[in-house]
């Protein structure tokens, strides 16, 4: 057995994309998230989001967020989102991100999403130096048109067909 680094475990587990968005009182931020389902009624999701970023501070103060759900056309995104990060940075100017008013909450859509889900936040729990949301899915909506895409070994990969036995 080959002896491996642990903190690569991180990248063997397939992983959904979204692109975390949120605001309040005029400030807002996006980044890039995996979110995994945890209930179907009610819906539940879970996040983790570092400690030390604008995306935790909002969150907390809001006590909700959108989870955009990455489309093949938004992978340029999400990379972008994933490396950068600075209080002073307005992610959505500096990268042109369209959005648009949620359904429930307050925090804004990210345009050309696969999907769209509005979640509130129901707990929270500190890990390491991580923030890990349980958040209730409160609205949402898909675009069938847009093709959503995973995250394995650091590639993206789109989920447009089904694998049949």
């Amino acid at each position: 057995m080959v002896k491996e680094n642990l903190a690569e475990i991180s990248r063997l587990v397939p992983c959904s994309v979204t692109l975390l968005s949120v605001g309040i009182k005029g400030k807002q931020d996006a980044m890039t998230a995996s979110a995994m389902f945890v209930a179907e009624n009610p819906p539940l999701l879970t996040v983790s989001v570092a400690k030390h970023i604008v995306s935790h501070d909002l969150i907390e103060k809001a006590g909700e967020f959108v989870l955009n759900v990455a489309s093949t056309n938004q992978i340029k995104l999400a990379k972008q989102l994933g490396f950068t990060h600075g209080r002073e940075v307005d992610k959505f100017k500096k990268f042109g991100i369209a959005k648009q008013k949620a359904i429930k909450i307050g925090s804004p859509l990210i345009k050309g999403s696969f999907a769209n889900i509005e979640c509130k936040v129901i707990t929270s729990i500190s890990a390491s130096d991580y923030i890990v949301y349980l958040a209730e899915v409160v609205a949402y909506k898909v675009d069938h048109k847009q093709i959503p895409v995973a995250w394995y070994r650091n590639k993206y990969f789109p989920l447009k067909e089904e694998v049949r036995s």
